[in-house]
């Protein structure tokens, strides 16, 4: 039996959400700084617990809407309006050409992949025999780990643990489905869980140590690993573009836009992009904040793969985004206006984390289309100098 690295002391619950605590501490902080922080309020304070600390008011970003978004998905089907939270002007306008544009040409088809998402926890030896018999001894105790692991959550499921042996370490890949949650919590708190069994539970007579996360799962990092194998859900989207619709929308054809791709991603690895994108970032970030989503993980889920080639007069194109770490339920979906954009999506019930990622998918190959569009009739510019300054 080892307790090493098991954990420290309890802590103390959480106080300070009561709108009286928000008041005080508003008040205090326009005294330390002589500066005037509006007393400004949309949700309950004491729902934001869990979400916010040392929370003073709101910062209003504005909401807009692009679409609509014709989509022929596995769980997303039908026309939808796609919420988007953003302060660069142009975006929305760019999205609802891009989404126009294959709306016309029958609509973007999506597929989702899967839905894992890892934990990676770090194990230190002091002798490398002992990480050796540890690799076979968690082969031996899955079942047990798993065990230990769902007895956090109700909803989430083990999937599987992958050792990566390393010097004297060991580090653990536990991959979970995490049903309509994006999931960051639950992952921590259930690996938390199947870790306290392996160091109780482990025969080895030297201490050992662990960490929660080695971070090789590349949480909110951009890295390879996400984008060969995914974290979160992975989802393919791609539409046919008419020849003709191109001429009309995007005035340019097939051709240039395929030349434009192949162009696009000599520069980018070049300059060594990860990923092969325009800028995906900002179709993430702005559905994100519109839907109660983490935003930190934009930076790893912003590893996406963008192509097209020319077909005839069409242009097909295609987006491949293998980690979206999207949600339904928990964390900020449950604020008053992320919970209903979610419902304006139709983003509720059973399977509707995949629906959301399908959503999120057709919207941003949509921005995609339009802005490359936009490079390849050199109207990028432009647009920026009449939609994007005051």
């Amino acid at each position: 039996m080892n307790d090493s690295g098991s954990g420290g002391g309890k802590l103390t619950p959480p106080r300070g959400y009561t709108a009286d605590d928000v008041e005080r501490r508003r008040q205090w902080l326009s005294q330390r700084t002589g500066a005037s922080v509006p007393p400004f309020q949309v949700d309950d304070p004491e729902q934001l617990q869990g979400l916010c600390e040392n929370q003073v008011g709101y910062v209003g970003i504005p909401l807009s809407v692009a679409g609509p978004l014709r989509i022929h998905g596995q769980h997303a089907r039908g026309e939808f309006y796609v919420p988007l939270c953003t302060l660069e002007g142009t975006l929305a306008l760019s999205m609802t050409r891009g989404l126009l544009a294959t709306y016309m040409s029958g609509g973007v088809h999506v597929r989702h992949i899967k839905q894992e998402l890892s934990r990676c926890p770090i194990f230190r030896f002091e002798d490398h025999a002992d990480a050796a018999r540890f690799v076979a001894w968690i082969s031996e105790q899955t079942p047990a780990i798993r065990k230990a692991a769902e007895s956090t959550t109700r909803h989430g499921r083990l999937l599987r643990v992958e050792s990566h042996p390393i010097h004297n370490r060991v580090i653990l890949d536990c991959v979970y489905h995490t049903a309509e949650a994006a999931g960051q919590n639950m992952v921590t708190l259930a690996t938390e869980a199947a870790c306290q069994f392996i160091m109780q539970a482990f025969p080895c007579e030297r201490p050992i140590h662990y960490l929660i996360e080695s971070n090789f799962s590349a949480d909110k990092n951009p890295a390879y690993r996400s984008l060969l194998n995914g974290r979160g859900h992975h989802v393919i989207a791609s539409c046919r573009i008419r020849g003709s619709v191109l001429k009309r929308l995007l005035r340019v054809n097939a051709a240039e836009l395929a030349a434009c791709f192949t162009d696009l991603h000599i520069g980018s690895q070049l300059g060594g992009v990860l990923g092969l994108n325009l800028h995906l970032a900002n179709t993430l970030a702005a559905i994100y904040l519109a839907t109660g989503q983490d935003v930190a993980c934009v930076a790893e889920n912003a590893v996406g793969l963008c192509h097209g080639e020319q077909d005839g007069d069409d242009f097909v194109g295609s987006l491949s985004l293998p980690s979206l770490t999207v949600g339904t339920v928990g964390g900020a979906t449950r604020l008053h206006q992320q919970r209903a954009n979610l419902e304006l999506l139709g983003c509720t019930g059973p399977d509707s984390a995949m629906k959301l990622a399908e959503i999120i998918c057709g919207a941003a190959f949509g921005l995609e289309l339009s802005l490359a569009g936009a490079i390849v009739s050199h109207e990028f510019a432009d647009a920026h100098a009449m939609f994007g300054r005051k």
